[in-house]
């Protein structure tokens, strides 16, 4: 099943970003640059060391001009990220271009590549939330708070899962077609957003 495919390599990515968790650290893609396994590597690359950032950015003693900078950073990881999911929906696309769609076929509210998006951060969710439920020097009332919001990430990856092997599943038979579409996000864009654009004259 795609899903669990794409969450090993989640994974994988996680915890090799891990052995020196430092969020300038370079990205080591072991895969193919042709593969799926290559996008879905560096897409999960990319959320985990927005994760990092966004845990950076809360520190309330942040330098307020190293927090601007760090801002700036997170803007652009976040392009980043929707530029990996096109690209993973693109695979779709051209995986099932010649499959016959039925008649009585459906779109789904979301792309196959978005609801990997939510897996990818799912990984996350649950490397962080385990290492909270295992720490050692917190509070037993910790880990067990911790515990049980693990319970509840894990039966959501199940559940996703399936919901994502089912939605390919009905692409792949004719049952659902996919649309991709741009994103179009207007606040990086020097011709979109009046602030940006105001300050061109």
């Amino acid at each position: 099943m795609f899903s669990k495919f794409a969450y090993s390599i989640f994974e994988q990515s996680i915890k090799d970003y891990h052995v020196h968790d430092n969020v300038d650290q370079p990205v080591n893609n072991p895969y193919p640059k042709d593969k799926i396994e290559h996008l879905l590597y560096f897409k999960n690359w990319i959320d985990t060391v927005q994760w990092h950032f966004e845990d950076i950015i809360r520190d309330p003693n942040i330098d307020p001009v190293a927090a601007l900078v760090l801002k700036r950073r997170i803007d652009a990881s976040n392009q980043e990220r929707t530029d990996m999911v096109e690209y993973i929906d693109s695979y779709f696309l051209q995986k099932y271009h010649n499959v016959k769609v039925k008649d009585n076929a459906k779109i789904n509210s979301e792309s196959p590549a978005w609801t990997i998006d939510r897996l990818s951060i799912l990984a996350l969710k649950i490397y962080h939330m385990s290492e909270e439920a295992n720490r050692a020097e917190a509070s037993q009332e910790h880990r067990d708070k911790c515990q049980a919001k693990l319970n509840v990430l894990l039966e959501q990856k199940s559940d996703l899962s399936t919901a994502i092997d089912d939605l390919i599943t009905d692409i792949e038979n004719g049952d659902k077609f996919m649309k991709v579409y741009k994103q179009m996000k207007m606040y990086n864009d020097d011709d979109l957003n009046p602030v940006l654009y105001q300050n061109k004259k």
